[in-house]
């Protein structure tokens, strides 16, 4: 779980800007659960795209950039039902993701995807890979806490 130095960590950067809590959600996601990647997404719902607002790798996933969910099994579990998904090994991801073959050149071998939900609309998601392709409860667990932080983030946004 989170520790209390994690908790003054993502209150000092959600004090600063939306940016400084996601880039303390990246560095708690690599120390508690050995993120290699963390992206947090946008949703916009009318044109069934998610928009990435932030990237610990923008060279890879640079921000403002946008990916089609249109009626995938994806958008369909994450967006529309709410459900963290954990896409875990290279089947998994390769399922979950058409770019997998971006996030294998990275190493990475399993997501954990948390929907941002608020007033029961997703209105984003965290995403959280890393090269461990198996995460225990308690993993998924840190992943989601996660995800309530970037929430915050997500809505100062708006």
């Amino acid at each position: 779980m989170l520790t209390k130095d994690d908790i003054e960590a993502l209150s000092a950067g959600a004090g600063r800007s939306p940016d400084a809590l996601f880039a303390a959600i990246a560095q708690v996601a690599a120390q508690r659960v050995g993120a290699g990647l963390v992206t947090v997404m946008r949703h916009h719902a009318a044109e069934q795209e998610v928009e990435r607002l932030y990237s610990s790798n923008t060279q890879a996933y640079p921000v403002g950039g946008r990916k089609q969910k249109r009626d995938t099994g994806w958008s369909r579990k994450v967006l529309a039902e709410h459900q963290v998904l954990l896409s875990a090994g290279d089947d998994g991801i390769r399922e979950s993701f058409e770019d997998h073959a971006i996030i294998f050149g990275l190493g990475l071998h399993s997501c954990v995807n948390v929907p941002l939900v608020s007033q029961g609309q997703c209105v984003g998601t965290i995403n959280v890979l890393r090269a461990q392709a198996e995460w225990s409860a308690d993993q998924i667990a840190v992943a989601r806490a996660l995800g309530l932080a970037a929430l915050a983030g997500v809505l100062m946004m708006r």
